[in-house]
């Protein structure tokens, strides 16, 4: 399944819970582009693409901002944005907690941030990835010689992502309201199969089958106390 094809079930999702028609939506680790891309068209916003390649699709940056940028250091002020997507980059960062720390301090007050990775606790992965059978295989195969050695983790250098919990718990570290999505995200793709995806959500059974994890995150101003403080 294309990135694409995700983004524009994000899209859905994110459209019924914040209203983003011109807004300004940033994309950390964008890739070629084309995700941001389908954010503008679907959500109506506004949208920026950082990535560290620059090797940016020529259509997509005729439609979107599409520009170098270290997802530990954003180059934007404080408050820039209504919404942060990060799909699938966050295991390539060496230092997660300063990038989310960055997505938090460049998103307005009560602006949202969309999170995505690998599950680490998958059994099997990259099933609805475009790429082909035996590039499948390999990958699996890579991930489970890490997993039996004791080094699937991406500061180790493999692909592993995070667990629900440990993407939950990082993200609560910046964000005010954390919420899993995963479930919703799945609906989005297989709707057709809905009473098994929520079996499965949120269970240890679908810890281990679900091959990715996602969470929408808050920024909410504290409110203040009787006495004025915060």
């Amino acid at each position: 399944m294309s990135s694409a094809k995700k983004a524009h079930a994000i899209c859905g999702i994110l459209a019924s819970e914040e209203p983003l028609a011109g807004k300004k939506a940033l994309v950390v680790g964008c890739g070629s582009g084309v995700e941001a891309a389908v954010l503008s068209t679907e959500l109506g916003a506004d949208v920026t693409g950082i990535d560290i390649s620059e090797e940016f699709d020529a259509e997509a940056r005729k439609r979107v901002r599409l520009m170098w940028g270290d997802a530990t250091s954003l180059d934007f002020e404080n408050g820039s944005f209504d919404l942060v997507y990060c799909f699938h980059v966050l295991e390539h960062i060496s230092n997660p907690a300063a990038a989310l720390a960055e997505m938090a301090r460049v998103l307005r007050d009560d602006g949202v941030c969309w999170m995505g990775t690998p599950n680490r606790l998958r059994l099997v992965g990259y099933l609805g990835a475009a790429a082909t059978p035996r590039e499948k295989l390999k990958w699996n195969m890579d991930d489970w010689c890490a997993k039996l050695r004791g080094r699937f983790r991406n500061e180790l250098g493999a692909h592993a992502g995070f667990s629900r919990d440990e993407l939950g718990d990082m993200l609560r570290e910046v964000f005010a309201d954390v919420e899993d999505m995963t479930r919703a995200y799945y609906h989005a793709l297989y709707n057709s199969h809905a009473n098994l995806l929520d079996a499965l959500a949120g269970s240890p059974v679908g810890d281990l089958l679900l091959p990715s994890v996602h969470f929408l995150a808050r920024k909410t101003v504290a409110s203040e106390t009787a006495d004025g403080s915060t």
